[in-house]
């Protein structure tokens, strides 16, 4: 399942990072964009929870640094834009898929337990 997962989260890393930073048509465009961006950064934070449990710290500052980063590197395209406000929706829903799967892992132990 750990194996699964992180191979998950480098897919969805790559398609973050290609829908980031692609020409805006090539951008794939499936509805409201900060809908979009919020489930592939939930997904994001999911998948990283999963492969890396005990790392919750680290998965949250991971998946923060990348929505930071990718969001940067849009101010260098000159036909692309870095919004905070599209980085905040990708980092709070990357934060949000860690605390999930976080959340959810701990309950489960305990249930067994």
């Amino acid at each position: 399942m750990i194996l699964i997962s992180r191979l998950v989260s480098v897919f969805l890393l790559s398609l973050i990072i290609f829908a980031t930073l692609s020409p805006i048509g090539l951008r794939p465009h499936l509805g409201d964009p900060n809908l979009e961006r919020a489930v592939a950064y939930l997904l994001f934070g999911a998948a990283l929870a999963l492969g890396f449990p005990h790392h919750a710290w680290r998965t949250t500052f991971f998946v923060v640094g990348v929505a930071v980063l990718l969001e940067a590197l849009q101010l260098i395209d000159p036909g692309r834009h870095g919004r905070f406000k599209d980085m905040a929706v990708k980092a709070v829903a990357g934060i949000l898929g860690v605390l999930i799967i976080t959340i959810a892992t701990r309950v489960l132990r305990r249930l067994r337990a």
